[in-house]
C-alpha cells in the first residue's frame, strides 16, 4: 500500500470499475430489497441534503446487498416543470427572443434540446458520492413510456370521476403566470404596515374599523366578520356597510374564525383573494369579486379609477383616496410573511381561476389506514401524526399548471366548451362519435410535476404493462427522504399506488432531518453559508469558493458581507476530505433530530479516522507478508479482538434494522479506533517482535489480524466504500477470500469464534492496568518513556496471575518495570495511586520525580488557574457585563469557570498526593 491515504487516487477510478462490471445491478438472487431515489431536478446540482438522504440510501442498499438481498435501487430524475422553464427561457431572453416567439412546440423542442446537452449534471455528482444505483435503469419523468402512464392515470382518474375542472382559489405566480404548489410557496418574514379603515355603516352613523396588509384587495370585499360571542358587535350583526370607494353594500357577518382580540375585531372578508376568507365566503354563502388579472393589475370588475394599476400602485392610490375621505383611522409598521414564488421571486396573490382537481378523499382514505393497520411504518413514529394531521384535513389537490414543459393534460374542447378526456386526440372522437370536421384544441396546461413524481414507485418499474421488474420491486422496502416533502410527495405515492396497484408502495418511511450549517442556520444562498458536498469531497481555493457563494445572488448587496464571512471561515479555501469521510460524517449525523448541524470539525475528524485505518491496514499488511501454514496458537488479547469485533458486528446489525447509522458509525468507528488500533495492534506488537513467542502464536496473532481486519472492512464498506475497496483488494488474497470487489462479499454475520465477558476478561484487565499506569504518568508529569515499578495492594489469586501471565505485555505497551504484590501486613511506601476493581495499583514516588520541584511547579500552575479564576468570577459579578454581553459570552465565561473550579480541585488532589 501507499504510504498516505489520497482519495482522489482510489475514489474514482474504482467506481468506473464497479459500474463497468454491472455490480449496481439486481443479482436475480435472494429476496427483493428495492429502494427509489427521490428523484432530483434535471436542473439542479447536488447539494448537502441530497448528499446526505443519498448516502443513507446507498448504505442501506449496500448493505442489504451485502446480506445476498437482490437489491435495486431504482434512480432517475425528475422534468422539474417551472425550474426547467425558467433555465430555457432565461437562455431565450439572452439571445434575443422568448418561448411565446418561438411557439409551443419549437419551445419543448428546445427544452429536450438543453435536457440531453446540460441536464443530468447532478447524476455526474451521484458517482463522486458512491452511490450505488443502477445507472441502466435510470429513468426520467418525460420518457415517452413514463409519460403514457401520467396519461394513462389522468384518464383512469377522471373516468371515475376523481379528476373534475373547477374554479376556485389557488396560489398564482403573477411573474410566471402559472398556479403553485404550497411547497412552491415560500414564507418570507419582511417589514410592511398594518392600514385600519373606516368603513360607514349603511343604516346609522358610526363606522366599523378593519385592518389589512394588502388595502388593494378591498376592491372585492363581501362583508365584514365579527366573533359571534362579541359583544360589542353582535346588535350589527346582518346590518350593512357601504364598501367605501365602491360604494357596494355587504353584510356584517358572524364566523368563530375572527379573533376578537386582534385589532378591533372585525375582519374584512375577500373571498376571491383570501385562502381563510374563500372558506368563510362558502360558509357564508358570499359573492366573490376577483379584481385582479393574470399579472396582478387591477381588472375590469373594479372601479375605472384603479382599472390596470399594478397592484401595488393601486395600493397607494387607494390609501391615499381613503385618506382623503377621512376613512383612514391610522397606519401601524407591521411585521408580516409574504408568500413569495421559490423561483420567481414575486409575492404570490391567492387568485380565482379554473383549474384541474383530483378529489382527494377517496383516495386518502385508504392512505390513511395503510399507516394506521401497520402496513407502512414510519421511522421515526412520531412523524405519522403529522401524516394523519394533514391526511384528515386534506383538500383537493390543484394538479394543472400554466406552463409549457411537462404532461400536458389529455383534454380537448370545441367551441361550445364542452370538455372530452382520453389518451390522445383520436379516442376522444371515437369515444364520443364526434365528427371529424368538428374543431377540438387541446388543453394548453400541464400537470403539476408531484403528479408525475406521486407515480415514480411503480411507473419506474414497467406500469401499466406487468413486467417481471414490476412484480419483484413493487413494493419497494423503504422511502428515505426528508420531512418536508411528506405532504407532498409521500402521500401522494402511498395514494396513487393504493388505487392503481393495489398494494402500498413501501412498508417503511425514514424521515431524516434537515442538514443545517453549524449555527443550525438553514443553508442557504442569500445567508451565504450553502456548502457544496463535491467542495468537501475534492477541495476547492478560495477563490472559486467566493464566485460560487456570490454568483447569481438574488439579493447583490449581501455580497460583501459573504465574502468577508467566507475568508474569515475558510481563509485557504477548503481542504480535500474524499467521499468517504463525507459519508461517514452523514452517517454519524443520521440521528432522529427534526435539525442536523453540518460542523466542518467532524469531516476533519472523519477523514483521520480514514488515515488511521490506512495506516492500521499497512501495519497489518506488513506483519502479515510471512503468514505461512502450521499450527496456530490464539492468545486471549486475538481471543478478546474478536469478541469485541463479534459485539461491533451485532450492535451495527441492530442499529441497521432500526435505521440508527449514527449508532453504526459510532460503532465501526469506536472498535476501529480505540480497540482494533489503540489497543490490539499494540499487544500484537509484543508477540510478533518477541523471540520467546512460539511460531505457533505469532501465526495466530496474524491471523487474527488479517482476518480482524478483513471483516472490519467488510463491516465498514456500506459507510466508506472506496478506502473499504482499495484496502480489501489487497487484504483479501492474504485472508483466503476470492472475489473482486468487496461490494459482493457476505457482509459480517455471527462470529464462530468464542465471544463474552468470560473471553474479554484477561485482556480487559491488561487493558485497565495500563490505562491505570497511564493515568498515574499523567497526573504525575512522569515522561511515557520512563518504566516503572508498580506494587499491587489488596489483589486476588486471579490479579497474580493475569499479572504474570501478561508481564510482557505490560514491559511492552504500559512501560511497567516490575510488578510486586504486596502482602497483607506489609505497608506501602509514599505512592501515586490507580484502581483497579478492588485492587490498588501503587507507583513509588522516591527516585521517579523530585518531589519539591513537583510540588513547586504544581504550586505555580495553581496559582496561574487562581488568577484566571479571580478574573473571570469578577467579570460574572459584574452586572453590566451579565446583562448587556450577548448571551453565548455570558455562557461561555460561565463553562470557564466552572473548568477553571474543576482544574483547582484537580491541582489540589495531586499537591495532596505529595504531602
Amino acid at each position: 500500500m501507499d504510504k498516505s491515504y489520497r482519495p482522489k487516487d482510489i475514489e474514482q477510478r474504482h467506481y468506473e470499475r464497479w459500474e463497468q462490471n454491472g455490480w449496481f445491478a439486481p443479482s436475480g438472487k435472494g429476496d427483493p430489497y428495492c429502494i427509489v431515489i427521490p428523484p432530483p431536478n434535471v436542473t439542479g446540482t447536488l447539494h448537502m441534503g441530497h448528499a446526505f438522504s443519498d448516502t443513507i440510501m446507498d448504505a442501506l442498499i449496500r448493505y442489504h446487498r451485502m446480506q445476498g438481498r437482490n437489491t435495486l435501487w431504482q434512480p432517475g430524475m425528475d422534468h422539474a416543470g417551472i425550474a426547467t422553464q425558467m433555465v430555457v427561457e432565461r437562455q431565450l431572453l439572452d439571445e434575443g427572443t422568448s418561448r411565446i416567439e418561438l411557439g409551443r412546440d419549437k419551445f419543448v423542442q428546445r427544452v429536450w434540446k438543453w435536457k440531453h446537452e446540460s441536464g443530468g449534471h447532478i447524476c455526474k455528482q451521484l458517482r463522486r458520492l458512491g452511490a450505488s444505483v443502477d445507472w441502466e435503469r435510470d429513468r426520467f419523468t418525460m420518457d415517452d413510456d413514463l409519460s403514457a402512464a401520467v396519461i394513462e392515470v389522468f384518464v383512469e382518474l377522471y373516468d371515475n370521476g376523481l379528476i373534475y375542472r373547477g374554479n376556485r382559489l389557488v396560489n398564482w405566480d403573477p411573474v410566471l403566470h402559472t398556479a403553485l404548489s404550497d411547497l412552491e410557496v415560500i414564507p418570507s418574514e419582511e417589514s410592511g404596515h398594518l392600514w385600519h379603515f373606516r368603513y360607514p355603516l349603511a343604516s346609522a352613523d358610526g363606522h366599523l374599523v378593519v385592518a389589512t396588509t394588502r388595502p388593494e384587495t378591498m376592491l372585492g370585499d363581501s362583508a365584514v366578520a365579527v366573533h359571534p360571542e362579541d359583544d360589542r358587535y353582535k346588535h350589527l350583526v346582518g346590518q350593512e356597510i357601504i364598501l367605501p370607494l365602491v360604494e357596494r353594500r355587504m353584510p356584517v357577518i358572524a364566523d368563530e374564525y375572527v379573533d376578537a382580540e386582534f385589532g378591533t375585531g372585525c375582519v374584512k372578508i375577500t373571498p376571491a383573494h383570501d385562502f381563510n376568507d374563500y372558506e368563510i365566503g362558502k360558509r357564508h354563502d358570499l359573492p366573490e369579486y376577483n379584481i385582479l388579472d393574470d399579472n396582478a393589475a387591477i381588472n375590469e370588475s373594479a372601479p375605472e379609477a384603479y382599472r390596470g394599476l399594478d397592484r401595488f400602485e393601486a395600493r397607494k392610490k387607494i390609501v391615499a383616496d381613503m385618506e382623503k375621505l377621512g376613512l383612514l383611522e391610522k397606519v401601524e409598521e407591521y411585521q408580516l410573511t409574504l408568500p413569495r414564488g421559490d423561483r420567481s421571486g414575486a409575492v404570490i396573490e391567492p387568485y380565482l381561476t379554473d383549474q384541474w382537481y383530483v378529489d382527494i378523499a377517496p383516495l386518502a382514505k385508504p392512505a390513511i389506514e395503510a399507516v394506521e393497520s401497520g402496513k407502512i411504518r414510519f421511522i421515526p413514529e412520531n412523524w405519522s401524526k403529522t401524516y394523519f394531521d394533514w391526511m384528515h384535513n386534506i383538500k383537493d389537490w390543484c394538479i394543472s399548471r400554466q406552463l409549457w414543459w411537462g404532461h400536458r393534460i389529455p383534454a380537448w374542447y370545441d367551441d361550445a366548451g364542452n370538455i372530452y378526456v382520453a389518451r390522445n386526440e383520436d379516442e376522444v372522437r371515437k369515444k364520443h362519435s364526434l365528427d371529424d370536421a368538428l374543431v377540438l384544441r387541446q388543453d394548453d396546461d400541464v400537470l403539476d410535476t408531484w403528479f408525475s413524481s406521486g407515480l415514480w414507485p411503480f411507473t419506474t418499474q414497467g406500469w401499466p404493462q406487468e413486467t417481471e421488474s414490476l412484480k419483484l420491486f413493487y413494493p419497494g422496502q423503504v422511502l428515505v427522504t426528508g420531512f418536508d416533502i411528506i405532504f407532498f410527495w409521500v402521500a401522494r405515492m402511498i395514494m396513487l399506488g393504493l388505487k392503481f396497484m393495489d398494494d402500498v408502495p413501501f412498508h417503511e418511511v425514514y424521515i431524516h432531518g434537515l442538514i443545517r450549517d453549524h449555527d443550525g442556520q438553514k443553508m442557504s444562498k442569500s445567508k451565504g453559508n450553502v456548502l457544496d458536498p463535491l467542495d468537501l469531497i475534492d477541495g476547492v481555493d478560495l477563490e472559486t469558493l467566493l464566485e460560487k457563494r456570490t454568483s447569481g445572488l438574488m439579493q447583490p448587496h449581501l455580497k460583501p458581507k459573504i465574502e468577508k464571512a467566507t475568508r474569515k471561515e475558510f481563509p485557504n479555501g477548503i481542504d480535500e476530505y474524499g467521499a468517504d469521510a463525507l459519508r461517514f460524517t452523514f452517517a454519524s449525523l443520521a440521528t432522529t433530530g427534526r435539525d442536523i448541524r453540518f460542523d466542518l470539525g467532524r469531516i476533519e475528524g472523519y477523514k483521520n479516522f480514514c488515515n488511521k485505518l490506512w495506516n492500521a491496514s499497512r501495519y497489518v499488511l506488513m506483519n502479515t507478508e510471512a503468514l505461512d501454514e502450521g499450527e496456530e496458537e490464539y492468545s486471549a488479547s486475538d481471543n478478546w479482538i474478536r469478541s469485541r469485533l463479534h459485539a461491533a458486528v451485532s450492535s451495527v446489525h441492530d442499529n441497521f434494522a432500526n435505521y440508527r447509522l449514527d449508532l453504526v458509525a459510532q460503532t465501526i468507528y469506536e472498535f476501529t479506533w480505540h480497540e482494533f488500533c489503540d489497543w490490539y495492534l499494540e499487544l500484537s506488537k509484543p508477540v510478533l517482535q518477541s523471540d520467546s513467542a512460539t511460531d505457533a502464536q505469532k501465526r495466530g496473532t496474524r491471523r487474527t489480524l488479517i482476518e480482524v481486519l478483513e471483516e472490519l472492512l467488510r463491516l465498514l464498506h456500506p459507510l466508506m466504500p472506496f478506502i473499504t475497496e482499495e484496502i480489501w483488494t489487497q487484504v483479501a488474497p492474504v485472508a483466503g477470500k476470492e472475489g473482486d470487489t468487496i461490494m459482493l462479499q457476505e457482509y459480517p454475520g455471527a462470529d464462530t469464534h468464542p465471544s463474552g465477558a468470560a473471553v474479554e476478561e484477561e485482556t480487559e484487565w491488561v487493558r485497565l492496568f495500563i490505562l491505570g499506569i497511564r493515568q498515574i504518568r499523567g497526573e504525575m508529569n512522569i515522561p511515557p518513556s520512563k518504566s516503572l515499578p508498580v506494587l499491587l495492594e489488596n489483589s486476588a489469586e486471579k490479579d497474580r496471575v493475569f499479572a504474570e501471565q501478561n508481564a510482557h505485555l505490560l514491559a511492552r505497551v504500559g512501560r511497567v518495570e516490575s510488578v510486586r504484590s504486596l502482602t497483607a501486613d506489609e505497608e506501602a511506601p509514599a505512592c501515586a495511586t490507580a484502581l483497579l476493581g478492588n485492587m490498588r495499583l501503587l507507583v513509588p514516588m522516591a527516585g521517579i520525580i523530585d518531589i519539591e520541584a513537583e510540588k513547586a511547579r504544581l504550586g505555580k500552575q495553581q496559582e496561574r488557574t487562581n488568577t484566571d479564576l479571580g478574573r473571570m468570577r469578577t467579570k460574572l459579578d459584574n452586572p453590566d457585563f451579565v446583562n448587556n454581553a450577548p448571551a453565548d459570552v455570558v455562557t461561555k465565561t460561565r463553562h470557564q469557570v466552572a473548568e477553571l473550579e474543576l482544574q483547582i480541585s484537580q491541582l489540589d488532589e495531586q499537591l495532596d498526593r505529595l504531602k
